[in-house]
């Protein structure tokens, strides 16, 4: 069986293959039974190789493949038709139809995970051939819309066995947005704040709102006016309080996204008002985030950002120590 994953909604899609670990029983030897490869790099051969390996001490393996599919995304190039006219032609068609052939005799002792970060073109080959095939399954995870967050956070509390008011979903959904990492982090802290009660709008106001933003803020604030000692010292204050390395990342990773749009929109003569209403944000969080993206230049937040989301990628694939990432990350903005 393989599985076909593909869209931007990264939090989803790690959960679903951290589904298929748990569910490869005993962690130590899941562990021996799973095998990473980057699709971006990875041959034919070293798919097969992995595929066809015999299981150790279990009835499966589990091969997660990251990137691979985007090598067959259809490219523009001249028709041979109308004269100037483009048509879209097949990227390795030859890989294309190998990595067909295999698929269909892929060992039924191996669960095959394609991981695409990008939703992947409708005329893509791989996709086609799958959603065809009785031994595939193929998903698209999407981020929520701003209007399906309130329904997703609603379903995550009910999940985790909480309880929450409408007013405070909504408070949830205008302060953190639709990282859903993030959200999900928030939930587990909210949960814990009221001890399984029903959690309120002004427990969300005072726990999320005022703390995470003002910190947040003043971190970007720092790296902003490229203040190396206060931006480490106000990571580290998080750190000493046990806040999670990744999820400091996510917030960071966050504000800069934000500063990026509210930068672009402002060059393009939107005005506050008109920025905080396309972009769905709390005023509080749309005011400060204006007048932060003024320190910043627009070719610099998108360096920063494509920096931040490649920590992000070292930690989470574990290249790098979530610490010790961070602490590199703040000195190299900074310097």
């Amino acid at each position: 069986m393989y599985y076909i994953f593909h869209g931007e909604d990264e939090f989803s899609r790690t959960e679903q293959v951290n589904k298929f670990r748990t569910q490869m029983g005993d962690p130590q030897f899941a562990d021996l039974n799973t095998t990473r490869l980057d699709g971006r790099k990875a041959t034919l051969g070293e798919l097969q190789h992995a595929c066809d390996a015999v299981p150790f001490l279990s009835d499966r393996r589990l091969i997660i493949v990251e990137g691979m599919l985007a090598r067959f995304e259809p490219r523009r190039g001249r028709g041979e038709g109308e004269e100037g006219a483009e048509a879209e032609e097949e990227s390795n068609p030859v890989l294309a139809k190998e990595l067909r052939d295999y698929l269909a005799r892929l060992p039924g002792s191996t669960r095959l995970v394609f991981l695409e970060s990008k939703a992947l073109a409708k005329n893509n080959p791989i996709l086609k051939y799958a959603e065809g095939d009785k031994n595939a399954h193929v998903k698209a995870f999407e981020e929520p819309k701003a209007r399906a967050l309130p329904k997703w956070i609603s379903e995550r509390v009910k999940e985790k066995g909480g309880a929450i008011e409408p007013g405070a979903v909504e408070e949830l959904a205008a302060h953190v947005g639709s990282d859903l990492r993030l959200l999900d982090n928030e939930i587990d802290k909210l949960m814990t704040y009221r001890n399984r009660e029903t959690i309120r709008a002004e427990d969300v106001r005072t726990l999320v709102a005022s703390v995470r933003e003002a910190d947040v803020f003043a971190l970007v604030d720092a790296l902003g006016h490229r203040e190396t000692g206060a931006a480490l010292k106000l990571l580290h204050a998080q750190l000493d309080h046990n806040a999670a390395p990744g999820y400091l990342l996510s917030m960071i990773v966050r504000q800069f996204r934000l500063l990026l749009q509210m930068k672009d929109l402002a060059a393009r003569g939107k005005t506050l008002d008109a920025a905080r209403e396309q972009l769905k944000l709390h005023p509080f969080v749309a005011e400060k985030t204006w007048n932060q993206a003024h320190n910043f230049a627009l070719p610099q937040l998108e360096a920063i950002y494509q920096r931040l989301l490649d920590a992000d990628v070292a930690i989470k694939t574990g290249r790098s120590e979530p610490e010790v990432a961070l602490d590199l990350l703040i000195v190299e903005l900074t310097r």
